[in-house]
């Protein structure tokens, strides 16, 4: 995007308040519960803002075992959404994926199997075979869909991530945190998709043959918690056991991962304790819903001349239960250069949200429909009409 028109809404959209710091929110959570008391890290943040609301060393490097898997679904939902693959196309089974070790879905070298069904083998299953058959898929080896994975990662701003392999077996210079897993989930859940099978708890693969499978989902709280429809879990002997896991309640969604854990009782007990605290304590306002116009815009070169910008999802402002309000106002930043066509869905912008004229965060603005360049003709009917337009 080249030199930005900043475009001022000023709107004042409601009277919102932020929390200031992720320390004096520490504060006031260890004066009412210990969460994530028996973890080596944790971290709860908001989806929609991206919000921190509660940090237990959130940026220490750790093995985040099957967690990784979470940048592996991610590089695929993008995969799909950029045509390189599709749900239907079948896979075949390497001698390589089929040879992974720890959790599996017990591909055979050869097999062939769907996307979509190599999709729920990650995503339920945890499948280390599955998530091996998709990195080839995409981008050929494994090795260089890793190298996609830190590139993505770099492209997050993930300070304290690096990838060596896309299952989370144990590898010297593989790590995460618990604060760049929640913004990798954060990520994820753009694609609306993917909670259609993280929320699956169980299901089958090669259903009706001799060698079906049954799928039973890892993260047990998408069946016992209110709300939850995913994330991922993960353990191994060194990252003891890991979970990130998100729900959503009405317009309120949030993410909190535990990393190290001693036993899966206790780090979905964890778990379980962040999403109350997120819950009881904060809710969300919805600013403006998803595809919703915050402008029409005029191009002459456009066809159609009058084109709405509407957002690529949902805006929300995000407040604690209970205390004083503040203002949440909100700017339109585009890009100056159009160049047609432009396809519909696609990004030509962002809107600011602000509080107390600091910036809380940004969303993508998009055109809600297919824009060409206007012909000759069309451009030379606007000229005339603006002219009689002048002489009237």
């Amino acid at each position: 995007m080249k030199r930005l028109i900043l475009l001022t809404i000023a709107v004042l959209i409601g009277n919102m308040l932020f929390t200031h710091s992720t320390v004096s929110a520490n504060e006031e959570n260890k004066e009412k519960a210990p969460l994530a008391d028996n973890a080596l890290s944790g971290v709860l943040i908001e989806q929609n803002t991206g919000k921190v609301l509660f940090d237990k060393d959130a940026h220490e490097q750790l093995p985040p075992a099957s967690m990784t898997k979470i940048m592996t679904l991610l590089l695929i939902m993008e995969a799909l959404e950029e045509g390189k693959i599709s749900k239907e196309e079948m896979v075949v089974v390497s001698e390589y994926a089929a040879s992974m070790g720890g959790s599996q879905v017990f591909l055979e070298a050869g097999e062939e199997m769907s996307v979509d069904d190599l999709i729920k083998g990650i995503a339920i299953a945890s499948g280390n075979d599955a998530s091996v058959a998709m990195a080839e898929t995409i981008a050929g080896t494994e090795e260089e869909f890793v190298q996609k994975m830190n590139e993505k990662a770099e492209q997050l701003q993930l300070k304290d991530t690096h990838f060596k392999n896309t299952t989370g077996l144990p590898a010297d210079n593989h790590y995460s945190s618990a604060y760049d897993m929640a913004v990798m989930t954060r990520e994820l859940l753009k694609y609306e998709d993917i909670t259609n099978y993280t929320s699956i708890y169980e299901d089958y693969l090669r259903q009706g043959e001799d060698n079906e499978f049954w799928l039973v989902n890892t993260n047990k709280l998408i069946r016992s918690y209110p709300g939850a429809d995913g994330m991922k879990t993960g353990y191994t002997s060194e990252a003891k056991y890991c979970l990130t896991a998100t729900a959503k309640r009405d317009d309120m969604r949030v993410i909190a991962v535990v990393m190290g854990a001693e036993t899966p009782k206790e780090r979905n007990k964890m778990v379980s304790g962040l999403l109350d605290y997120g819950f009881q304590s904060y809710q969300t306002k919805q600013l403006f819903g998803k595809e919703e116009k915050v402008m029409e815009l005029e191009k002459i070169k456009a066809d159609p001349y009058h084109f709405d910008i509407v957002t690529k999802s949902s805006v929300h402002s995000l407040h604690k239960k209970g205390e004083e309000e503040s203002a949440i106002t909100t700017e339109i930043s585009l890009q100056e250069d159009w160049k047609f066509p432009i396809k519909k869905g696609a990004v030509v912008g962002e809107l600011i949200v602000k509080e107390n004229e600091q910036t809380i965060y940004t969303t993508p603005l998009i055109v809600n429909e297919d824009i060409t360049e206007a012909s000759i003709t069309t451009l030379t009917k606007r000229a005339l009409q603006k002219m009689v337009n002048s002489a009237d």
